[in-house]
């Protein structure tokens, strides 16, 4: 092209400005303009094709990872916040040898009061036997619910519980209780489901439980499917 340009040059200045000179100019640049673009629009093609396949795969990764995660929501959930009481949520098991050795504490007396919910799927009846139970730290208590499937077919449901306020979770100890295990209930079938709990003796040592006096737990049913994911307590959605 170099040697073109040259050759172009020397017949116009030995024969005068010529209207061709300026033409095969302009053709050759409008040849190296063609060029250029088509390269430019071949690359911009190129980038969007592997934009594209990137963003499939990360979408089929992320329905897979949650697809797993709803099935294993119930166990992890349940394991999580029985370990650290988040959300109300009572810490796992308690220690026999302490409930045989502890004292109540005559001077604290704390109200429980016991709430019943469904999801709105669920189709049982579902609430407690007693409003309320009056109990000391230190000693045991024993409460009722009572479950009952109205319809004609049989339902299974399971339940999570939590325990208001949010920091009282870690001392309300249940030693029995119903909470994640499904239940299963035949048509117009009902139940006495027993919750056995005691207050941590340790709640009057706290001092940002000092003028707490009154604790509610909370039980909530739900119908038990596939894939069901129980809810986390709002403080945790943040």
């Amino acid at each position: 092209m170099l040697k073109l340009l040259l050759q172009l040059t020397k017949n116009s200045l030995a024969n005068g400005p010529s209207p061709n000179v300026f033409n095969n100019l302009k053709c050759i640049n409008c040849s190296r303009s063609r060029s250029f673009s088509k390269k430019v629009a071949d690359h911009i093609n190129e980038g969007r094709k592997r934009n594209i396949r990137s963003t499939l795969y990360y979408v089929t990764a992320a329905g897979v990872v949650t697809v797993g995660l709803s099935y294993a929501a119930v166990p992890l959930y349940r394991m999580f916040c029985q370990a650290y009481s988040y959300g109300g949520t009572t810490a796992i098991g308690h220690d026999a040898s302490k409930v045989e050795t502890m004292s109540k504490v005559q001077h604290k007396p704390i109200k429980i009061k016991f709430n019943a919910d469904t999801a709105a799927s669920m189709r049982w009846n579902f609430k407690p036997q007693q409003s309320e139970l009056t109990v000391c730290p230190g000693e045991t208590a024993l409460a009722f619910y009572t479950a009952k499937n109205p319809t004609d077919t049989p339902v299974i449901g399971i339940s999570t519980y939590n325990v208001v306020p949010f920091e009282a979770g870690q001392y309300f100890n249940k030693i029995q209780c119903f909470c994640f295990e499904e239940q299963l209930l035949n048509p117009h079938e009902q139940v006495d489901m027993p919750v056995f709990f005691y207050i941590d003796p340790e709640i009057t040592e706290d001092p940002y439980m000092e003028y707490v006096s009154e604790i509610t737990l909370s039980y909530t049913f739900f119908e038990a499917k596939d894939g069901l994911k129980l809810p986390l307590p709002p403080h945790m959605k943040a």
